[in-house]
């Protein structure tokens, strides 16, 4: 009786932790941040919101973001895409295409980026310290 009551609460536990992690679905939210180059005039968020909702795949299609309920709006300096749960949307596919935007735009050699969280990426440009490498005699 004891090993048999132990499966047993094993089994049911395990099935709790199973109901659990599937109502857990919710929608997925990714930001990026594009705050110093629209600042400073570099970046035109409108245009990378166009060039995103034009390219973003969804389920291997590119024009598939309206029916599957993955939206891409923006703040004036930030752009947010939300995905329902259900969808395989990568993260990583937004950092592809920013770049391919920045490199598009030939700013690919000033600005980079980094994720700055797990849900959201930011523009930055490169830091460069010119004349530390000074040679002494």
């Amino acid at each position: 009786l004891g090993p048999l009551l132990f499966i047993y609460l094993f089994l049911e536990k395990l099935n709790n932790n199973i109901k659990m992690s599937k109502a857990k679905k919710g929608s997925v939210k990714f930001v990026i941040d594009c705050t110093a180059p629209v600042e400073d005039k570099v970046l035109d968020v409108a245009s990378f919101e166009k060039y995103l909702q034009d390219r973003i795949k969804v389920d291997g299609k590119t024009s598939n973001l309206a029916s599957n309920g993955v939206t891409v709006s923006r703040d004036r300096t930030k752009l947010t895409i939300s995905a329902p749960g259900d969808v395989q949307f990568p993260k990583r596919q937004l950092k592809y295409l920013a770049k391919r935007y920045l490199k598009k735009q030939q700013l690919r050699d000033y600005l980079r980026v980094i994720a700055a969280s797990k849900n959201s990426y930011e523009l930055r440009y490169f830091s460069i310290n010119a004349g530390d490498d000074v040679e002494e005699e």
